[in-house]
């Protein structure tokens, strides 16, 4: 029986990513990012949608922020989008007044209601011109800059924001943008899915490009604006729960922790011990970014708190053959069922992700006994509901599944704190159904049904009472 273990600070709450949500794509002077471009190429999204209207926040930031007050949310997670405040991009491009202002007055909006703002700089969305002008993210020494210009823009527009995330999921914009193509701005080595790209070299430029703009950002926000502000920030990292498949291989229980150095310790470990880990060293060699010692001043130590999204778990199974020079994984197999035949989790609408609440408790101990016990927001944490999409209204909004999801998650975290853990935050991923990225719209998340087909409607789901109640048990004083 887990008690009350959390600070009665403790904020939750439930996020959302800009291109996501906002729709107006080309409003009050915002410029396209790569996901606009990316959009528009056939069969890269599922049934050839966009984020061109999705659930149209842009114009209903009051209705966004009444759902938030009826679940009772102390804070909200929502990204900015970079080409809505400087369309270009560029440190030498003209700020657009009206997207900035847009983002400043929601700021005011939320605190006036009471919520706490955490601010997600970049959510994938890079302004598609930067891509166009140097290569984007591939381009260090360009990149770094206009990131550092563009995150200087928004700490000085928005003093009262006291939670700053500079990146989300660097692993995925790597991976899924310049190794598989799946997500914007769709390189790989697959001729068949791009023209361009190099799958065994450029994900591991761009993370450690993305590395680099962090820790400049928040040189900058620790020099220039926090003494005055006071807020704090970090990066947010996603990384998956493992099981060896045979917990009697060693070799397995290798794998399992080779998983989590190429998911998680591949960004980690330069910013809270100082380099790559050995395991990407042995298998990437000089593909693997070096650090010049200006860069790792910057890097390291660059985190006042770590930012994790967690949805799913594995069993892991080594493999005997050499990696492919395209492996991203840590030359290993990602399975839903163990060796014994053990089932990681029941099926969901995402094929990657299986519910398996006792990994995230494991993962969040994995993290703070490896990072010396950081402090923690888990920045994203939820699930898709098989077929969902497909069911009435009146089923939809009786998502009990998710319900579950979220009462299993929340102990999982209660007792990741019993045992030692320091976790400050929680924000539950969505607080609408949403784009779904590469997924489109058939596959929801929220814990607000948005009703795309009768003018983005929204209704709250069951489970959207689900996250405040449970946390009810486990903060102090509630």
């Amino acid at each position: 029986m887990v008690g009350k273990v959390l600070d009665k600070d403790f904020l939750w709450g439930f996020a959302t990513a800009s291109y996501q949500i906002e729709g107006a794509p080309e409003e009050d002077g915002r410029g396209p990012s790569i996901w606009d471009k990316f959009c528009k190429i056939p069969g890269k999204i599922a049934g050839a949608s966009s984020g061109d209207v999705a659930c149209d926040t842009y114009h209903r930031t009051g209705e966004d922020i009444a759902l938030l007050k009826e679940t009772g949310a102390k804070a909200y997670r929502f990204s900015i989008s970079w080409s809505r405040v400087i369309p270009l991009g560029g440190r030498n491009d003209p700020i657009n007044q009206a997207g900035l202002d847009f983002y400043v007055k929601f700021v005011d909006d939320l605190l006036a209601e009471g919520i706490i703002p955490m601010v997600t700089l970049f959510h994938w969305d890079l302004p598609n011109e930067l891509d166009e002008r140097y290569g984007g993210l591939l381009n260090k020494e360009e990149f770094v800059a206009d990131y550092a210009n563009y995150a200087r823009v928004l700490f000085k527009a928005m003093p009262k924001v006291k939670h700053w995330i500079t990146f989300n999921e660097p692993w995925c914009s790597s991976i899924l943008g310049y190794n598989t193509g799946l997500f914007a701005p769709g390189h790989t080595s697959d001729r068949s899915k791009s023209a361009v790209g190099d799958s065994s070299t450029e994900p591991w430029i761009v993370g450690h490009n993305f590395l680099v703009a962090h820790g400049t950002a928040v040189k900058i926000y620790r020099e220039e604006f926090k003494p005055k502000d006071g807020g704090i920030i970090g990066i947010t990292l996603n990384g998956d729960g493992v099981y060896p498949w045979d917990p009697n291989d060693p070799l397995d229980v290798e794998a399992a922790e080779r998983k989590l150095e190429f998911s998680i310790s591949w960004f980690a470990d330069p910013i809270y011990l100082g380099d790559y880990p050995a395991s990407m060293r042995k298998q990437l060699g000089s593909r693997l970014p070096t650090f010049s010692s200006e860069d790792l001043a910057l890097v390291k130590g660059s985190n006042d708190f770590y930012g994790m999204n967690h949805y799913t778990a594995n069993y892991i199974k080594h493999k005997t053959t050499p990696a492919d020079p395209n492996d991203f994984l840590g030359n290993l197999e990602t399975l839903f069922e163990s060796k014994s035949g053990d089932n990681i989790g029941p099926e969901t609408q995402s094929f990657w992700l299986r519910p398996n609440p006792p990994a995230f408790r494991d993962l969040l101990l994995w993290i703070s006994k490896r990072y010396g016990y950081p402090t923690v927001f888990c920045t994203e944490n939820g699930t898709s509901l098989k077929g969902e999409n497909d069911l009435p209204r009146e089923q939809i909004l009786d998502d009990e599944f998710r319900a579950e999801y979220f009462r299993g998650y929340i102990h999982a975290l209660a007792e990741a704190v019993e045992q030692g853990a320091k976790i400050q935050g929680y924000m539950a991923w969505s607080l609408m159904d949403n784009f779904e990225w590469a997924e489109g719209y058939e596959t929801r998340f929220g814990v607000t049904y948005v009703d795309y087909e009768g003018g983005q409607k929204r209704w709250l789901k069951k489970s959207a009472g689900v996250v405040g109640v449970e946390f009810k048990k486990y903060i102090k004083d509630e």
